[in-house]
């Protein structure tokens, strides 16, 4: 069982890795572009083993974090140039939904 702090703690840490830091380049460049994708990852991947202080972690679950994004930014930037508002908040909450399971998961196999 994962203690509920730690839970808490690591959703924090991904939002500020995910959101916060994410610029708006990074953010409207990543479902077209590597080069933002990876600027995006790279940052996440960073800003992960900092506050986490565990680089392993960071760097799987950055790997991870950008398999994700790739596959998820690229079919909801499709679904919101054809106006399908609803599915692009669809994907957009799978692919959080995705990256708490990992985290979560790769939490477990990593310092368990």
């Amino acid at each position: 069982m994962v203690d509920s702090y730690v839970i808490v703690y690591i959703m924090f840490v991904h939002w500020i890795a995910d959101f916060v830091m994410q610029t708006d380049e990074m953010a409207k460049g990543k479902s077209s572009s590597n080069r933002w994708l990876l600027a995006h990852t790279s940052t996440y991947t960073i800003v992960m083993a900092v506050l986490t202080l565990n680089p392993i972690y960071a760097l799987v679950n950055g790997i991870l974090h950008t398999v994700v994004d790739y596959i998820t930014s690229r079919c909801s930037s499709k679904l919101w140039a054809k106006g399908d508002v609803h599915n692009f908040f669809v994907v957009i909450r799978l692919d959080q939904l995705i990256h708490v399971v990992t985290l979560i998961a790769t939490y477990k196999l990593l310092w368990h």
